[in-house]
């Protein structure tokens, strides 16, 4: 089995990315749907969520409100952040599950191309834990109106969110420099899977040599 991270800064589209590679008969989990299990009411990682940053984080029915963990976690513009507190508390409990994900889909394909995407693989110190790494990236005007329109809000408001979550991540400059493979999705859907299509087939011969 090959361990792979895909990884890239916000709005950079790295789901489309992972999901490309599905398409191909890679397996994938995603960091942040593990994320939102573990938050659910009841779970551990939940409680203490909820006792570093308050109740206010809460919807009425107990579940947490994502953008106001967000706010609470990025800070307002000019104010404290708060992120690496959240990742403390959410990084160990998310690893052990991807590493338990990994573990099963080798068990149940030795030939698999198990691929977690993660935003903070680099960031976390993470990257050691996969055989490769492929970094997304794009314009940043492009993770503006991506970002925008995902959350369905105007562009400014999208460029001081994005510049504000940005902060916390490494620059893609940086991320560049320790992966195995960059995808640029700056282009058409067409080139981006392109790009795809030759990793995987890396990817698959690097399995095949080593069998």
């Amino acid at each position: 089995m090959l361990k792979v991270g895909l990884t890239g800064g916000i709005a950079s589209g790295k789901s489309v990315v992972g999901e490309m590679f599905v398409a191909r008969g890679a397996h994938l989990v995603q960091a942040d749907q593990i994320s939102h299990e573990l938050m659910q009411p009841g779970q551990a990682v939940y409680e203490e969520v909820v006792q570093h940053f308050g109740t206010a984080i809460l919807n009425p029915d107990g579940t947490v409100n994502r953008p106001r963990l967000a706010e609470a976690a990025f800070g307002r513009a000019g104010g404290p952040s708060r992120v690496a507190e959240l990742n403390r508390i959410v990084h160990p409990a998310v690893i052990r599950k991807q590493i338990e994900w990994m573990t099963e889909v080798g068990r149940r394909d030795p030939q698999a191309i198990a691929i977690v995407e993660a935003a903070l693989i680099v960031e976390a110190g993470a990257k050691d834990r996969f055989d490769r790494l492929i970094v997304v990236t794009c314009k940043e005007e492009q993770r503006v109106h991506r970002f925008a329109q995902r959350l369905r809000m105007d562009l400014e408001a999208a460029r001081r969110e994005v510049t504000r979550r940005m902060a916390a991540q490494l620059p893609d400059e940086e991320k560049i420099k320790v992966a195995d493979y960059v995808i640029d999705n700056s282009g058409s859907l067409d080139a981006t899977e392109e790009q795809v299509r030759g990793v995987y087939g890396q990817l698959r011969a690097e399995i095949l040599a080593a069998m």
